[in-house]
């Protein structure tokens, strides 16, 4: 099989335990741009917090492509069009708050340029923060300052309670919103249907591509169904069993270089 496209999760997966990409990952990816590849990146995070990447990579001079809020948004990087955009429901939100008002988690949405919190700040919100790099506004009445149209609620608290409201949440609204870890500490509420396994098509519809010419990297649950879709679904050394499970190829960890190691393996062979 030739593979035309390269979905990547960032945390965990295309950056190493210091937030950074290394000088192999960076260039197993550049090259394979050269050879005519497309590249997304996938990610929970805000858009801002993933263009600085995209650029550094190149995917504006190749053609490459932002999957921002887990699939909630899509960018091209060449452009700077939004090609889709799916808006939270916020008919939930007051039944979301009102099922978190005796947790300990802060509940966090954004806007174009910054980051707005509810609820009890904690340690995770200020990682949120520094993974993004914007401003946060911590605010009394979360409902009342938010902008008309969001894409996710993020929920940050110890791993315990997010396990214990994890199932919580996944249960109230099944089959009416998605609920899933992207981090152990970090609780996504989506737009029932919007994961990156879901959204993905829409993207290889645009570019001719099938499921079967995509790779897929990553570690963590909100990577599970882009994983099971790609033709070739990699996990991440250091990811999560649940995310091995599924995976067609277990690569070596994002700190020994597994993204590159995999891409010079079955995308670039003979061109490194």
């Amino acid at each position: 099989m030739e593979y035309k496209i390269i979905a990547l999760d960032i945390d965990g997966t295309l950056t190493n335990s210091q937030k950074e990409i290394t000088p192999r990952t960076r260039y197993a990816i550049i090259d394979a741009q050269k050879m005519g590849k497309k590249v997304v990146i996938a990610s929970g995070r805000h858009p801002m917090g993933i263009q600085s990447i995209a650029r550094d990579l190149l995917l504006d001079r190749y053609e490459g492509y932002i999957m921002a809020f887990n699939g909630g948004k899509i960018l091209d990087c060449t452009t700077g069009q939004t090609i889709v955009s799916k808006d939270f429901p916020k008919e939930y939100l007051s039944d979301i708050l009102g099922v978190l008002k005796e947790s300990n988690l802060s509940v966090h949405t954004y806007d174009d340029k910054k980051i707005i919190t509810g609820g009890t700040l904690n340690d995770y919100s200020n990682v949120e923060r520094d993974i993004l790099k914007m401003d946060m506004v911590v605010v009394e009445d979360f409902a009342a300052n938010i902008p008309e149209k969001i894409n996710k609620l993020l929920l940050s608290g110890e791993p315990a309670e997010i396990d214990k409201y994890n199932e919580i949440l996944a249960k109230r609204y099944d089959g009416l919103l998605d609920v899933y870890k992207s981090a152990p500490y970090f609780l996504e509420i989506m737009p029932f249907g919007v994961t990156k396994g879901s959204m993905l098509p829409m993207l290889l519809e645009k570019l001719g591509f099938t499921n079967e010419e995509m790779i897929a990297f990553g570690d963590n649950y909100n990577d599970i169904t882009m994983i099971g879709y790609a033709g070739l679904g990699v996990a991440m050394g250091n990811a999560e069993e649940d995310v091995k499970k599924i995976a067609n190829y277990v690569c070596e960890s994002n700190d020994d270089d597994g993204v590159a190691k995999t891409l010079e393996k079955y995308v670039l062979k003979n061109n490194i």
